[in-house]
C-alpha cells in the first residue's frame, strides 16, 4: 500500500472515529467546503450547514461502524475509497437500528498535501440491489 491509499484510510478512519464519539466538527473537517454527501440514496446533500445538521441528528442513534476492507485508487491529486460497512445504532424507540452497504468517496489532495473528501455515498450498493430486481 502506498503512503497515499494509507493517507485517504487516515481521513477515513478519522471521520468514522470522530463521527461515533459525536466530534461533528472534526467530521466535517475531514470534507472539503463544497462537497456533496449522500445521506440517503439518490438524495444529495451539499450544503455544509445542512450536512453538519444531519450528522448531529444521526450522531443521536450513538452508531457504531465496521469496515470489512478498504480498496483506494490514487490518480495524482484525486483518490476513490470503497468500501463494504455495516453499522449498528439504537433508534429514538430504543430498538436496534443496523445498516450495511457499500461506501464510495472522492477525495482530493489539498494545497498542503492532506486529503479530503469532496464525495462521499455510503449507498453504492443499492445499485447493485436495482438492478438485480
Amino acid at each position: 500500500m502506498t503512503k497515499d491509499q494509507q493517507d485517504v484510510i487516515t481521513v477515513i478512519q478519522k471521520m468514522t472515529s470522530s463521527f461515533e464519539a459525536g466530534d461533528i466538527d472534526t467530521v466535517m473537517q475531514t470534507y472539503e467546503p463544497s462537497q456533496s454527501i449522500a445521506f440517503e440514496p439518490g438524495q444529495i446533500v451539499s450544503d455544509g450547514a445542512v450536512a453538519r445538521q444531519i450528522f448531529t441528528q444521526f450522531n443521536a442513534m450513538s452508531p457504531k461502524f465496521s469496515y470489512s476492507g478498504h480498496e483506494v485508487i490514487v490518480e495524482g491529486d484525486i483518490a476513490v475509497h470503497i468500501a463494504p460497512w455495516k453499522m449498528n445504532g439504537t433508534g429514538p424507540d430504543g430498538k436496534t437500528v443496523n445498516g450495511a452497504g457499500l461506501s464510495i468517496a472522492v477525495l482530493r489532495r489539498q494545497p498542503d498535501g492532506n486529503w479530503k473528501m469532496v464525495i462521499d455515498n455510503p449507498h453504492g450498493s443499492r445499485l447493485l440491489e436495482t438492478s438485480a430486481n
